[in-house]
């Protein structure tokens, strides 16, 4: 298992808290510039995946490889997007703060007042369609807007992996088009590899390059198309599953779950 070109690589991967496996016997290879959506029911072990590729968790067993080497803490070459509930309205800080202080965090060796760091923000920001957004405070922008900065804040660091935490959850389906091909856009351009935790595939489906399907205590990756059959998703949940499609390539997932959350 791995090859050359997988940054990320698993086998027969085991992962759980107490002792007691949440899922096992995981395998799985993702290379540079492809785009991971991470799915499956709710309480399933989604986010345990991206606690293990930051190294805030161990395995169990088996084994994972991140640039060809166990995770650890602080890898500037990961970007992390968590799900964030603090922002309201009293938000005062600006976006071009926020993303100042990621790159100050990240030790880009700029200083605070430095013309080099400021280009990184302004860049960072014109990267996802949010220069405009700069002077404005965390507060006063709508949901689209703060993912938006929230995606700035990540690249500020150049990283040739992000993790992305349930981005889409209470957007509208106008927005969550648009950030989706956004994401997609920047995981082309930059040739980084991204991981989505999602609640619902359809948005993503003709944009990925893999799947990571967590259900049952098991772990299924491939293509959409290998992974999203009746025959692989009946034996994932060890029940009868039947997956539906509409004219457009949408998906409804019969007798597993048919909304994805963690």
């Amino acid at each position: 298992m791995g090859t050359s070109d997988e940054i990320v690589s698993a086998k027969n991967l085991t992962v759980g808290y107490g002792g007691k496996p949440v899922w096992r016997d995981a395998n799985f290879g993702i290379k540079r510039g492809e785009f991971v959506a991470v799915i499956g029911p709710n309480g399933a072990g989604k986010t345990t995946m991206f606690r293990l590729l930051l190294g805030l968790q161990q395995p169990l067993g088996g084994t994972i490889n991140v640039f060809g080497e166990k995770p650890r803490r602080g890898n500037q070459k990961i970007g992390y997007i968590p799900q964030r509930h603090t922002i309201d309205n009293e938000t005062n800080i600006e976006c071009a703060e926020l993303v100042r202080l990621a790159a100050s965090a990240n030790k880009l060796g700029f200083g605070f007042s430095s013309r080099e760091e400021k280009m990184a923000v302004l860049d960072a920001l014109q990267a996802v369609g949010a220069a405009e957004l700069g002077g404005k405070s965390l507060g006063s922008l709508s949901g689209g807007e703060l993912q938006r900065v929230f995606l700035a804040e990540a690249l500020v660091s150049n990283p040739e992996i992000l993790l992305l935490d349930e981005p889409l959850s209470n957007l509208d389906l106008k927005r969550i088009k648009d950030l989706v091909e956004l994401i997609h856009g920047v995981v082309k351009s930059r040739n980084a590899t991204a991981f989505l935790v999602a609640h619902e595939i359809n948005p993503l489906i003709q944009f990925l390059d893999k799947v990571i399907y967590v259900a049952n205590g098991k772990v299924a990756t491939g293509t959409p198309k290998e992974v999203l059959t009746s025959q692989r998703l009946s034996a994932l949940y060890g029940t009868s599953v039947e997956v539906l499609r509409d004219s457009r390539g949408n998906i409804v997932v019969v007798g597993g779950e048919d909304r994805h959350g963690d």
